[in-house]
């Protein structure tokens, strides 16, 4: 036989050996009811892991294949791991403590990924966020720090000089990999800037291909009221050219639960006509802040906090101050409805009890114990003022998806997710392929947080595996930090973080950047 014909028969024996070789993978998922992130239901489907990557979705895999490990999702849901687009969490992923970077309350709610530096707070620092995580995070340049480092507390519109400043910072971190610009024009400093000021900064995030998270400068029914904060936040996406994406979405107060319709209409009038805005969401009928920010009128902390006290201490405007902290607690149902859920300095008083009950044990009016407890610290309160018709109503929409603005004090931080579980699939009518849509692969294309959020071949290897039964939160208002129930496995790149349901110590995840070009970061604009 001729030597190179004996040598090609040689490898192609050898080929169809390699051909007969099933692959080995280091995990295979299998029996589990699949659904991927943008609702659909893969039948029959079973998926490959390799490293930290998904390399197959397909039937019949473990026919074919090999794995280090298989694990049976029998009479599970297999869906790709949450994302949640508003948290508070930044200060635990980025602790020197272990304990905390583990992120578990959002691990115990199926979420693999949550969006930090929410309400215009930003991310301090982000190039030096480099230890290893229990969820991965992407972060968003915050307006409240870029102002607050740049003109500081008080109220007054930014020189030229000064804007650039703000431009630039928010640039910097557009570079260092934020998702977008956010702002909490709820709260001051950003209260005090005015529309054109926010919209020269959003520019800056719309030109690197960033998106416009936003608590609107009102909820409820103060000052320009919810209806036109939403137009305020239309016109500085329409004029800076980026997607909207509506933080928490709520009509906050008695005064304004009949405006939830109009928000819609305005929203879905901006979709009609090609404009990107989405909104997430919480499940619960309180909101979560401090007294603070619920109560205080926005002149009352120019300057700060200190400034305010001052303010306190003189009798005319503690007169001033009171009469505006007595019409905040009507616009927000009464005293009865705000419930004290922790205790920040040394204020007095316990958590546990609402502001009405305190001033009926003080034998004082709630204005006057809110008083009190800024004189010497602050509190974190729940205000229960939210309609059950109004949070359905947008729950259900396709441009809302879910999240949990989550902070400490509240249960939305350890239960948000099987919350809405319970009250849109089990209790409601909302099929299990449209939550794990809102919660997963919706949420990413509204953020632009590409390579997760979906069940597909290259993408990251993040999922939950739940049981459909036992999914549920376990956190009250009473019991704010009770971990939520369900969740059987959580995969963060490739590694499991929960194990049967329980922590297994791992902290596989990471900060997650969006990328930028050398030329998109070469310059500085001009305002």
């Amino acid at each position: 036989m001729n030597k190179s014909i004996f040598l090609g028969a040689l490898a192609v024996m050898a080929g169809f050996a390699q051909a007969a070789t099933p692959p080995m993978y280091d995990l295979l998922i299998v029996n589990g009811r699949v659904f991927d992130g943008d609702g659909r239901a893969l039948e029959g489907a079973e998926i490959a892991i390799q490293g930290d990557r998904i390399v197959a979705v397909d039937k019949g895999l473990s026919q074919r294949a090999s794995a280090r490990r298989t694990i049976d999702a029998r009479g599970m849901i297999v869906a790709p791991g949450f994302v949640d687009p508003h948290t508070h969490a930044a200060a635990a992923l980025t602790a020197p403590e272990a304990a905390k970077r583990a992120n578990l309350a959002w691990a115990f709610q199926g979420v693999t990924t949550v969006v930090v530096g929410n309400d215009g707070d930003g991310l301090a620092d982000p190039a030096r966020a480099t230890a290893p995580t229990g969820t991965n995070y992407a972060f968003l340049s915050g307006f409240g720090r870029v102002r607050r480092e740049v003109i500081g507390e008080v109220d007054r519109a930014p020189t030229a000089a000064e804007l650039t400043q703000m431009q630039q910072a928010v640039a910097r971190d557009m570079c260092a990999g934020a998702l977008g610009f956010s702002t909490g024009l709820y709260y001051a400093p950003q209260s005090f800037a005015a529309t054109p000021e926010v919209i020269a900064l959003a520019s800056v995030a719309a030109k690197m291909g960033g998106y416009y998270d936003t608590h609107l400068r009102v909820e409820g029914n103060t000052s320009i009221g919810v209806l036109g904060a939403l137009d305020e936040a239309l016109e500085i996406t329409e004029k800076a050219g980026l997607p909207l994406h509506v933080a928490h979405i709520k009509a906050l107060g008695p005064a304004v639960w009949g405006k939830a319709e109009a928000m819609i209409e305005r929203i879905e009038k901006a979709r009609a006509s090609g404009r990107n805005v989405t909104a997430d969401q919480y499940p619960w009928d309180a909101s979560g802040t401090r007294v603070s920010s619920a109560l205080l009128p926005r002149s009352a902390v120019d300057g700060g906090m200190e400034a305010m006290r001052r303010r306190l201490a003189d009798p005319a405007k503690a007169a001033e101050i009171e009469a505006a902290i007595n019409d905040n607690i009507g616009n927000r149902g009464g005293a009865d409805r705000l419930l004290v859920t922790g205790i920040i300095g040394n204020p007095g008083v316990a958590a546990g009890k609402t502001l009405a009950q305190l001033a009926s044990e003080a034998g004082s009016t709630p204005a006057k114990v809110a008083m009190d407890i800024l004189r010497k610290g602050d509190a974190n309160l729940a205000s229960f003022n939210m309609s059950a018709e109004n949070i359905k109503a947008f729950a259900y929409k396709d441009w809302v998806v879910t999240g949990s603005d989550g902070s400490t004090g509240h249960p939305r931080m350890y239960a948000s997710f099987p919350k809405a579980w319970n009250d849109l699939v089990r209790e409601g009518n909302m099929s299990i392929g449209r939550f794990i849509a809102r919660s997963s692969g919706d949420t990413v294309k509204a953020i632009g947080l590409e390579g997760r959020g979906f069940l597909r071949s290259g993408l990251a290897a993040d999922i939950v595996i739940l049981d459909p039964d036992l999914f549920k939160a376990v956190a009250t208002y009473v019991n704010p930090t009770a971990l939520s129930a369900g969740v059987q496995t959580l995969i963060v790149n490739g590694v499991a973080v929960i194990e049967n349901g329980k922590y297994t110590g791992a902290l596989p995840g990471k900060q997650l950047k969006k990328t930028q070009t050398s030329a998109q970061c070469g310059t500085v604009p001009n305002p």
